[in-house]
């Protein structure tokens, strides 16, 4: 995949960089805040060669690429210039439930892998008493427990970093309010409190008496009042001294306002979640992840996923232990997997059973929007498999009362985080849970069956196939040089692809063959061009020029136009551009290197070439 190709596609079909607010990724998908939404072209970007799937659901505009989406996301941040990718985003049309989701997902994932690996440590720690490596009288098994601990206990400190970054104020000022609610000091006053049964006051004013560590609710709360204090505070203080009153008054009012009443509503909001949850488990037992297990395909698709991310997170941090969330979502990510896998088994199209293969086996993983937007939507059916499945293996996992240790993305890679305290009873129901899910997913999915895919034309392909030789002529007039001595790692190290690089005499571009213009970035440094042949060609005018902005390029073609060879695409000014510091070292890479057998073009290194004296032979 050209990870540099993709990103311009996409960025050209989510409206352009002046489209897009913020961009972050997870483990498969980019997750766009777009100024406007209706610019983005869904419709192209879901047939785009390296796009899984689309979704504009929770707040945020969502392109789905797989494993590969951190390469993709960085490629878009260097394109667009994105400095600051967790930017705050302005004010839209969002109606407040998507807001509400896009906040939770805001705040609790960035978070997940801090909790993940506390509670996996959990997990070592329970199998090596299990297997007597260790004693649960040790100092090792101390030092572990309190390491595994740390992240649960400090969880307010965790919530408010990315509740600042959510809520737009700064981020020392929410995590010195955590550190208010955790103080030593304040924990004291609460035990003492606690023993005499006397209460607390601040000018008379009783403070709530509530321990706040492993909290999750009452800190959201108050970093959320302070998103409101600190404008104001800002807004009252003189200029001459704001450097000192706006914190002051910041901490005091925020501080004391989560002390005294917001700290408090959400200790009882969180008590209240555990009390519902416990009632579950003593009547209704099966209810949730059964729930959870069926419809958890359609809370993904429509982002209300994001409601339950707190709640399960809220369980491990108070109870050490969640039967709701996680146990349904193992089911139906293994449910996902399974079903991508039996897609891959019974489909004839070559291209489809490469695809459902690796997407089931990631979704299996636990990483399920590849297997989700790539096979198992797109084909409707195999959908009915996931659910079926997901919703056999929840019930089992709820009526046995199996739950998780630790968060994570459920799947067979979690699978660790069952094993408790009390044996190994909760792993091996985990297991047989986790093979009911794909295994009633497989077999319904294999016998419902599915619309294949259309294989293409075998005639296509050999026309395909013995297409002739494409000579790509070169674009400027210099001295010809290896890649490997340009100053750009990208370019040097063949990452782009192959190709010749050249140190022009001249400040002129020309089409080194028929084709189109597929792009040309607004700082007209560089061009790409598909030519008639089906070469891609990226011919990048010097090292790091982008930062000129434009500034000494003068494009004559635009985006889309048809190019004869020697055509002139581009004017540019040498001298100006050396003063301002830069290489004009120019690369021309055939960005899709993979298409051909060889490209011969080593022969011209060292020499002079001249506009449209051939450059470069690319074989298939």
């Amino acid at each position: 995949m050209n990870y540099r190709n993709l990103a311009v596609e996409i960025i050209k079909n989510v409206g352009g960089k002046e489209n897009i607010l913020s961009l972050t990724n997870c483990a498969t998908r980019l997750r766009f805040n777009l100024k406007d939404d209706s610019k983005a072209n869904s419709d192209i970007l879901k047939k785009t060669k390296g796009v899984m799937g689309v979704v504009n659901k929770g707040g945020q505009y969502q392109v789905i690429i797989g494993s590969d989406v951190a390469n993709v996301c960085k490629e878009i941040n260097d394109l667009a210039n994105l400095q600051d990718n967790t930017a705050a985003v302005e004010e839209d049309n969002k109606n407040a439930v998507v807001k509400v989701l896009d906040t939770i997902a805001g705040i609790f994932t960035p978070i997940i892998p801090a909790i993940t690996g506390a509670g996996m440590l959990k997990a070592v720690m329970a199998l090596l008493v299990s297997f007597k490596v260790i004693s649960t009288s040790s100092q090792t098994y101390s030092i572990l427990n309190f390491m595994a601990d740390a992240a649960f206990y400090f969880l307010p400190f965790l919530l408010a970093n990315s509740a600042a970054k959510k809520f737009k104020c700064n981020t020392y000022m929410a995590m010195t309010l955590a550190a208010v609610l955790l103080h030593p000091n304040f924990s004291a006053m609460v035990d003492v409190a606690k023993t005499t049964g006397e209460g607390i006051k601040f000018l008379g004013i009783p403070v709530t008496i509530a321990t706040y560590s492993s909290s999750v609710i009452p800190i959201i709360l108050g970093v959320w009042l302070m998103s409101f204090v600190e404008p104001i505070a800002d807004k009252v203080s003189p200029k001459a001294i704001k450097f000192f009153t706006k914190p002051l008054i910041t901490l005091v009012v925020a501080g004391l306002g989560t002390l005294i009443v917001l700290g408090p509503i959400g200790n009882v909001c969180g008590n209240g979640i555990s009390a519902g949850i416990e009632f579950l488990n003593k009547y209704a037992n099966w209810l949730v992840p059964f729930i959870v297990g069926t419809f958890s395909p359609l809370l993904v698709m429509t982002g209300m996923h994001y409601g339950l991310i707190p709640i399960g997170i809220n369980n491990l941090a108070t109870a050490g232990f969640d039967t709701v969330v996680g146990p349904g979502m193992l089911g139906s990510n293994i449910a996902q997997g399974a079903a991508s896998l039996a897609v891959a088994c019974k489909t004839k199209n070559s291209e489809l059973k490469q695809l459902a293969t690796s997407a089931g086996i990631t979704g299996v993983c636990g990483i399920t929007e590849p297997a989700m937007y790539g096979v198992t939507l797109k084909l409707k059916r195999p959908l009915i498999g996931v659910m079926i499945g997901g919703g056999v293996s929840g019930l089992f996992l709820g009526i046995f009362g199996v739950g998780r240790y630790t968060s994570g993305s459920p799947g067979l890679l979690a699978l660790p985080g069952y094993i408790g305290t009390d044996g190994f009873r909760n792993i091996i129901f985990a297991c047989i849970g986790a093979a009911i899910a794909f295994v009633v997913s497989f077999v319904v999915t294999y016998f419902v069956g599915f619309e294949d895919v259309v294989e293409e034309n075998s005639e296509e392909k050999v026309v395909e196939s013995t297409t002739k030789d494409t000579a790509v002529h070169s674009p400027l007039s210099g001295r010809c040089v290896q890649l490997s001595e340009v100053s750009d790692p990208m370019f040097a190290e063949g990452m782009m692809g192959n190709g010749i690089a050249i140190i022009p005499q001249e400040g002129r571009v020309v089409s080194p063959v028929d084709g189109v213009i597929s792009a040309i970035f607004d700082t007209k440094h560089a061009i790409g061009i598909k030519s008639n042949d089906g070469a891609e060609i990226l011919i990048h005018v010097g090292i790091d020029t982008v930062n000129l902005k434009g500034k000494h390029f003068n494009a004559k073609v635009k985006a889309g136009d048809s190019i004869k060879k020697g055509d002139l695409l581009l004017e540019f000014d040498i001298n100006a551009i050396k003063k301002a510091g830069y290489d004009v070292i120019t690369p021309v890479i055939i960005t899709n290197t993979g298409d051909y057998s060889d490209i011969i073009g080593s022969e011209k290194v060292g020499l002079e070439v001249k506009e449209r004296e051939q450059l470069i032979t690319l074989v298939k």
